[in-house]
């Protein structure tokens, strides 16, 4: 049975600004699921945003490994039965991995690929894949083919333009009528990817949720 472990309404409000500053496209997609599933899904964001800030934040190898090994200990404690430490992040994940039970691995699976980035380029797709597959664990769905369309997003985001982005948005969209709905909030950021302008990106997303679109 998952635990009841609530974060502190502190930790939430962080997470939410933090995203909003660091993600705001895909803070936007979350707007549109329930809130409570808007939550978790901000918590994995801003979880995912302190992992991929490492190389940023601690230029040596050795530092970054240990801040790395700092986030998997602290994924441990977020699928645990204890109190988390006493860090935001940290304190929602706890809240967010518990509530859907996800399992301790996939959460490290973020961490990995990451590690892997300290001395060479990152995984996009190892990266994307395993950030989607706890986003749909989240929302539970469980259907094959949603699930091709949020990794193939999910990894494209975090590309540069070119072929092989554009493939994989394809791949996505030719999925269109075969995806759960639910899933279009951590679909709707590949409109993000095209050429649409900042000030557009509200009113499209709302858009192509009304159509079902991404």
């Amino acid at each position: 049975m998952a635990s009841s472990y609530r974060a502190p309404e502190a930790a939430r409000d962080y997470v939410l600004e933090e995203v909003r500053r660091a993600d705001r496209d895909r803070f936007l997609a979350t707007l549109f699921a329930p809130e409570q599933q808007r939550r978790d899904l901000l918590a994995l964001l801003a979880f995912d945003h302190e992992l991929a800030r490492t190389r940023a934040v601690a230029r040596e190898p050795i530092l970054a490994r240990i801040r790395l090994q700092w986030w998997r200990d602290a994924a441990a404690e977020a699928t645990g039965a204890g109190t988390p430490r006493a860090q935001p992040v940290v304190e929602s994940l706890s809240e967010t991995a518990r509530r859907h039970a996800l399992p301790l691995q996939r959460l490290v699976d973020l961490v990995d690929v990451r590690e892997e980035e300290i001395e060479g380029p990152l995984d996009v797709v190892r990266a994307g894949h395993a950030l989607a597959d706890l986003q749909l664990a989240v929302l539970g769905v469980t259907s094959e083919p949603t699930r091709a369309a949020a990794r193939a997003v999910a990894a494209a985001w975090l590309m540069g333009e070119g072929p092989e982005r554009d493939a994989l948005l394809a791949e996505s969209r030719a999925l269109r009528r075969e995806v759960d709905a639910a899933v279009l909030p951590i679909l709707l950021p590949a409109l993000s990817l095209g050429d649409i302008g900042a000030w557009r990106k509200p009113l499209a997303y709302w858009w192509a949720a009304r159509r079902g679109r991404y």
